[in-house]
């Protein structure tokens, strides 16, 4: 079908909602594509979105929402043709946005359309970023926010969702004009003893938060740690020990002091200063960061009272539409109860923040969405609250693959997880096509300042790639580390030599990963004494496992002291140190680590 076929069946559907609803008060929003062959404007399609509804009945029962549904999907695979023919994208991550403001239209708190609205929130929630559909009225909201927080979200790339933008626009605003803050909140699971750099989008988002003036809550899900997020998982996850989650939670709980200003440990300005049992953060001033654990109401929950007091709110029908669910079932893999409560308790958490400390934003992945809709639903139906969520996009990288995932592993955040010298690595491996989306994202270099790097082209290129990795890592690990790493860089790939770093004019290795060995491991491997290469190799993460390792030699790549490794069954003992304290393996030209000797 072509685009104007397309635009056809998109227009036929508004014409049989304006009959529908020719009663209601409502606008229509027409939505228009720019060809790529010039700046000829197609009307691909013209979407009627009521803006405001008198009658429940006609959308609960009148077919209006399945209606709704219908022309969502039309106007979708109408925006999917024309993809390929638009050059009218002022910023990628807007596109996704626009097609979801039908929601924010349908959302009011003078409607109550529950099921087929939430129906069309999921439609929204799947929209892929292919979509070219732009209106002229968002469009017009999007460039004229007054919030200095939502230009930074739209400046840099991080706005992708939003629900109510004018309104949660003129609410920041107003707030930062009259010296208040709002409170804002982003969850993380307790799933591991350290987020990765998946999860430095979101930091980034709570860090710029507060620079705003406003009031930044970190969730740690003790609570729903116990459960198990099912988004965008094939099985089910691990159930944890409580054991585990409070040392994932002790783990995670660090890396944010290095972003966000919370309040002294022992500060005393105000009852609202003290800490809280649990470990939970409260704030001084009216932005300090605050730290919340959701196991301190979800573990205390009754059971009867809680399906009583907030099931009625939630339906199976819905449910069922999210997007994680129906891949599982249509991979007919299992999909336990207690993961399908998971969207419950992530929209009870909002209504409880909302409770306790006033938050009334929520921020989050679009992977989120769906649950964080149910949130902001639960708190207009239970305590009449008008709350907002707002997303940032899933990142990839130019060539697909998913943000912080690596040959070598996971990109870990803290530093007994991962070094400060392969986190800066990591930044100065990216892609040449992701440097300037990065520094915008990862970085608070002005925008200016970025706008120059766009026109760098080949070696420049590299420059710009150390520049975004000088800056990421000295975010999270301080900017004193970086004379370290960049010495280490110079000497070892920069034709300074390698080996030990003892004073000799040898490579300084101080900014590597390292492994440690004692006189009585290598006395006592098997075969007369040592320890095998490959496993330090896997205890470096320069391999994720032995046969990594094993290939890495076999492929030529991998060294030690500069001297190629040709044996896989290689031992290192005493005799390699010779008179001094360390070693360094390498894995291909940009990675290595030390093995380093501790005498007992």
């Amino acid at each position: 079908m072509n685009l104007k076929k397309m635009a056809m069946a998109a227009a036929s559907i508004t014409a049989m909602m304006a009959t529908l609803t020719s009663s209601s008060k409502s606008t229509t929003t027409t939505l228009a594509f720019s060809s790529s062959r010039g700046s000829t404007n197609i009307a691909a399609a013209a979407i009627s979105s009521i803006a405001r509804r008198r009658s429940d009945k006609m959308i609960g029962e009148g077919g209006g929402g399945a209606l709704f549904v219908a022309m969502r999907s039309a106007a979708g695979a109408a925006a999917a043709a024309a993809a390929p023919h638009c050059r009218h994208r002022p910023a990628l991550q807007r596109v996704h946005y626009y097609y979801n403001n039908l929601h924010r239209l349908f959302s009011t708190t003078e409607t109550n359309t529950s099921e087929q609205v939430d129906n069309a929130t999921e439609v929204a929630a799947t929209a892929t970023t292919t979509s070219a559909i732009v209106s002229e009225e968002e469009d017009a909201i999007l460039s004229n926010l007054q919030s200095p927080f939502l230009q930074t979200m739209r400046d840099r790339g991080f706005l992708f969702q939003c629900t109510n933008l004018a309104e949660l626009d003129s609410l920041l605003t107003t707030a930062t004009s009259n010296k208040q803050s709002i409170s804002a909140y982003l969850g993380f699971d307790a799933t591991a003893d350290s987020l990765h750099v998946g999860s430095l989008l979101q930091i980034m988002i709570l860090r710029h938060y507060q620079q705003c003036g406003h009031r930044p809550i970190v969730l740690i899900g003790g609570g729903t740690s116990k459960v198990g997020d099912p988004t965008g998982k094939d099985e089910s996850r691990i159930l944890l020990t409580d054991e585990i989650i409070r040392k994932n939670t002790e783990g995670i709980s660090k890396v944010f002091q290095k972003f966000l200003s919370f309040a002294p440990p022992n500060s005393n300005e105000n009852e609202e200063g003290k800490e809280e049992e649990n470990g939970t953060t409260t704030a001084t001033t009216t932005n300090d960061a605050i730290m919340v654990n959701n196991d301190t109401w979800l573990s205390s929950l009754q059971y009867l009272q809680f399906l009583r007091d907030y099931g009625t709110h939630f339906t199976i029908n819905r449910m069922l539409s999210f997007e994680s669910v129906k891949q599982r079932l249509q991979r007919e893999a299992p999909f336990s109860f207690l993961e399908f409560n998971y969207m419950i308790l992530q929209a009870y958490d909002f209504l409880e923040l909302y409770r306790r400390h006033d938050a009334r934003l929520q921020l989050g992945g679009s992977d989120q969405w769906g649950n964080m809709i149910s949130g902001v639903e639960l708190g207009r139906r239970v305590d009449s609250a008008q709350l907002y969520a707002l997303t940032a996009p899933l990142i990839t990288t130019s060539d697909g693959k998913k943000m912080g995932k690596t040959a070598g592993g996971a990109i870990w955040l803290n530093a007994d997880r991962l070094s400060e010298y392969d986190y800066w690595q990591f930044w100065r491996n990216t892609n040449d096509e992701d440097v300037i989306r990065f520094l915008k994202l990862f970085t608070e270099l002005p925008l200016s300042e970025i706008k120059g790097m766009e026109m760098w082209k080949g070696a420049d290129v590299n420059k710009a790639k150390r520049v975004l990795a000088d800056e990421a890592t000295a975010l999270l690990h301080g900017r004193e580390c970086l004379k370290g790493i960049h010495d280490t860089i110079d000497n070892m790939f920069g034709g300074g030599g390698g080996g030990g770093g003892d004073g000799d004019g040898m490579a300084s290795t101080e900014g590597l990963t390292r492994t440690y060995v004692s006189d009585a491991d290598l006395e006592s491997g098997g075969g007369g004494g040592g320890v095998k290469v490959v496993d330090l190799f896997v205890q470096l993460g320069l391999a994720s496992s032995k046969k990594e390792a094993r290939r890495l030699i076999q492929g030529g790549g991998a060294k030690m002291n500069e001297e190629k490794i040709t044996d896989e069954n290689a031992i290192l003992d005493k005799t390699t140190f010779g008179s001094k304290n360390e070693v360094t393996l390498r894995a291909g030209k940009k990675r290595a680590g030390v093995v380093e000797l501790k005498n007992e």
